[in-house]
């Protein structure tokens, strides 16, 4: 971007760009050769000078000139080992940093500390006030501002760490907080903020609540997240609505360490998740006096839903589906089969709107652009035709931010460009790793919740592996001599550019995926094993076609000419689809099993070295990518699982098969559950009778039993020998004290029924309090006693603040939920919403009854919706 000679090597580095290393690269080598001794002196002479800026070695290396007979050769490397072996390395390293920080170093690395604050406030068990991290700020500034140059910078990384922990708790004290507490049947009025078609059939509704009645909520959520099985013509954004609901508390981690629900939906500003019994209605507001930012956000949102309906009507399925969510970033209308093919293929990267299509709309509009402006070369020679073009492509991308949901891949990819072409304007070279810097700097800083979350995690993680590769790759070509080009034909041309592309394709895949490859074993216990494969085979159709015809079908569609661009990006999208679809039946299994979390950390501390230094320093980051894929496997695996409602439980029995307590389990729990205990096979629970089995009997069961039922007591042996039972009521559990080493109880008013320190009782007042539980037996002794550990052990922060107020965590039975009458008077609802019709009503009881939903017909669909699936690059 710079003009030529910018960075002082003349044209021809003007014409390749500017690398970061290659602008601050000093004019030494890393090892120069020695000046030549004087006649007569020896190899013992004095050595000569060396540069205080970089390392040198003694002259001796520079005048070993290794000789073609092989043993020579290796007694000359024998002998360089030793002389690299006597360096001063404690003053060669204080030169490399030195060089490092004059590089920028020390920037670069400032989202780092901030990241590493944040995610530290946010791992507390309690929350802190704000006078600790406030007061350490100002006194850090100060000790920054006085210190001297070491002492400053160990000052400012300490200063940036504390304020990622200030910006969380400033996050947190800003949120609304109004989470509902318990489960509640109410009338609801509230104005849609959002109006999403579920691939079940369903319609998600997310409403800014304005009241309740019939309970009226004493803390009624400021908004909710509701589900129907049918809503009324010209719903959209801004309307007004009214019916009867079932709200829910979000839900709590299905395991302990698993993905929070309430944490995401407390950020998300969501007090209660449920669905509607019945059709809403639309209700005439008795005023318009709408807030100036609801009327804003209402006028996006519209326009999302009406690009997102003219795209599913124009090219329908799931082809549609897809095109509205690179295009406004609507993706819950996607079938969950497609979804799982690309998961397993690792291209839902492309689904997120990320670095990839911001480039691509980015670049579009400039090319196009500046081939208009081609046309008129009067024009163009008395104009900076090339600043118009980066403004109108900075026009498109924040307009194209707005309309996609601003997530977080989004908000980073279009910093950085925002930055690059803001460097344009101002005629500066912009750096793409201090891109990646600043923008990391602003997400941290506006939504410091987000540094614990995937999407934050992978995107960065694959867009710094990617920058520091293709900077040492740089470095490395503008060092080596280049000869001119080769005489081609143009059909070698045009095979040599395509091989190079597809090279540049299988690096880049590579690149990418080994930086994001633990993150998301981590997060989602799997790996794609044939992502590079997928990737190679439709990331050409989406930068050649379905992109680039999303961005043209967006510029016609306000004319009406969209139709043949959404035809060319529907066919793209559907060879897209048919290629997943092949790769995925034929990918292996994907589970992988816990992650430790200290490998997390280490590999992350790798790719931040690795990527951000430019010296020899980045060789720090081997060992601590080996110390990470190392420890691994570090990590406990748990011998049992209970959610949260206490009406499933699980334990692995060997062979890669996990028992289950209930016929129909909830299938959300369920896959997070075989993903983490790496099992490939559910073992349905039996009848007792039919395997001639009594609970007297459990104890003699061979190790490794499923799950036996009888009447309402389920009880399994652990392949180590101890007997796990569950039971609905204390008084079915209580026979089972004298078998079992662990006992769930779906009853918040039992007690320690069993008065016995050797087994372990769970009942459901436990898991209302403290979330999921995760039970470990003691492989060395089956007689100790087993060590139960819950999700939100010992945490009071304000995301979980509202379970303590639910009737299940007072120890109370559950309220008998009265049939809804007709109230003539109230006027509020008619007898349709209040009776719920024949046809509703059993449409609602099926769904209602499905016993992998105990709370309601969409809390899978919630949890499915609100937990990360997939990396958004």
């Amino acid at each position: 971007m710079a003009g030529r000679g910018r960075s002082g090597q003349g044209g021809a580095d003007a014409d390749r760009g500017i690398s970061e290393q290659l602008l601050f690269a000093s004019t030494q080598p890393l090892f120069p050769p020695a000046t030549r001794q004087p006649d007569g002196a020896n190899e013992a002479g004095g050595p000569v000078a060396e540069s205080r800026v970089i390392p040198v070695l003694p002259p001796e290396i520079a005048r070993l000139q290794p000789p073609p007979v092989l043993p020579d050769r290796i007694a000359a490397w024998t002998r360089r080992m030793r002389l690299l072996l006597r360096q001063d390395w404690r003053g060669a390293l204080g030169s490399v940093v030195s060089l490092e920080l004059d590089r920028g170093a020390a920037f670069l690395f400032a989202p780092v500390f901030l990241a590493a604050g944040a995610a530290v406030y946010f791992s507390l068990t309690e929350e802190p006030a704000f006078l600790q991290p406030v007061a350490s700020c100002l006194a850090l500034a100060a000790i920054a501002l006085l210190a001297g140059a070491k002492s400053h910078l160990a000052a400012m990384a300490m200063l940036f760490f504390v304020l990622g922990i200030l910006a969380g708790k400033v996050e947190t004290w800003r949120m609304p907080g109004d989470t509902l507490g318990a489960e509640v049947s109410t009338g609801i009025t509230g104005r849609v903020v959002a109006v999403e078609p579920m691939a079940s059939g369903r319609t998600r509704l997310t409403l800014d609540v304005l009241g309740t009645e019939r309970p009226k909520l004493r803390y009624q959520p400021e908004r909710v997240r509701l589900s129907a099985l049918a809503v009324p013509e010209g719903i959209k954004a801004g309307s007004m609505v009214n019916g009867y609901a079932r709200l829910m508390p979000p839900a709590g981690p299905v395991r302990p360490d698993g993905y929070d629900f309430s944490f995401e939906s407390f950020f998300d500003g969501i007090g209660a998740t449920g669905f509607f019994m019945g059709k809403p209605k639309l209700v005439t507001p008795a005023n318009d006096a709408m807030p100036v930012m609801a009327r804003l956000s209402a006028a996006v949102e519209t326009a999302r839903e009406t690009i997102a309906a003219r795209i599913r009507a124009t090219i329908g399925g799931a082809e549609g589906e897809i095109a509205a969510a690179l295009i406004v970033g609507v993706r819950a209308g996607i079938p969950e089969s497609v979804n799982e093919a690309m998961r397993r293929t690792g291209i839902y990267h492309i689904i997120s709107i990320s670095g990839l299509h911001m480039a691509l709309v980015a670049g579009t509009v400039m090319a196009l652009l500046r081939g208009t402006f081609a046309l008129f070369p009067d024009f163009s020679a008395r104009h900076p035709v090339k600043k118009y073009a980066a403004l109108a492509a900075l026009v498109s991308i924040a307009a194209y931010l707005a309309i996609s949901g601003m997530v977080v891949a989004a908000e980073r990819s279009f910093i950085m460009l925002a930055v690059m072409l803001v460097a344009v304007l101002l005629d500066r070279a912009a750096l793409s790793m201090r891109n990646l810097a600043i923008s990391a700097v602003v997400v941290i800083l506006i939504a410091p919740h987000e540094v614990v979350g995937p999407s934050f995690q992978m995107s960065f993680a694959a867009t710094a592996a990617l920058i520091g590769a293709y900077a040492a790759w740089s470095e490395r070509r503008g060092i080596a001599p280049t000869g001119p080009p080769p005489a081609r034909s143009l059909a070698g041309f045009l095979v040599h550019k395509s091989l190079v592309g597809l090279i540049g394709l299988a690096v880049t895949s590579i690149v990418a995926g080994l930086a994001t490859a633990l993150f998301a074993a981590w997060h989602f216990q799997r790996i794609s094993p044939l992502s590079l494969l997928a990737n190679l085979a439709v990331m050409p159709i989406v930068s050649l076609v379905v992109m680039p015809a999303a961005v043209f079908s967006a510029l016609a569609m306000p004319f009406g000419a969209d139709g043949p661009f959404l035809y060319a990006m529907g066919k793209g999208l559907s060879a897209m689809m048919a290629i997943a679809e092949w790769i995925s039946a034929r990918s292996p299994v994907d589970a992988v099993g816990l992650v430790s979390t200290q490998s997390v950390l280490l590999v992350t501390a790798a790719l931040a070295i690795g990527a951000m230094a430019t010296t020899w320093l980045r060789l720090l980051a081997v060992p601590l990518a080996f110390a990470g894929i190392v420890a691994m496997d570090d990590v406990e695996t748990p011998d049992v699982l209970v959610a949260e409602d206490a009406r499933l439980v699980a334990m692995p029995i060997g062979g890669g098969e996990l028992a289950v307590s209930r016929p129909r389990p909830n299938a959300f729990t369920l896959d997070n559950w075989r993903r983490a205990l790496d099992a490939e096979t559910v073992v349905l629970p039996e009848t007792a009778a039919s395997a001639g089995v009594a609970l007297a009997d459990a104890q003699d069961l061979p190790p490794g039993t499923p799950f036996l039922c009888a009447q309402d007591l389920c009880f399994a042996r652990h392949p180590d020998g101890p007997v796990v039972a569950t039971a609905p009521n204390a008084r079915a559990a209580k026979p089972a004290c004298a078998v079992a080493a662990v006992i769930v109880i779906d009853d918040a008013t039992a007690r320690d029924l069993c008065e016995d320190a050797a087994v372990v009782v769970i009942t459901r007042q436990d898991l209302a309090r403290a979330g999921s539980a995760a039970v470990y037996f003691d492989p060395q002794n089956a007689a100790a006693a087993a060590t139960a550990r819950f999700a939100l052990e010992d945490s009071s922060r304000p995301w979980h603040a509202q379970r303590r107020f639910s009737r299940e965590a007072r120890g109370l039975p559950p309220r008998q939920q009265e049939r809804v009458k007709s109230n003539a008077k109230a006027g509020k609802f008619d007898a349709s919403a209040n009776r719920f019709d024949a046809d509703t009503n059993r449409r609602d009881a099926r769904a209602n009854k499905r016993d992998a939903t105990p709370n309601g017909p969409d809390v899978t669909t919630e949890q499915r919706d609100h937990a990360p699936q997939t990396p958004e690059n």
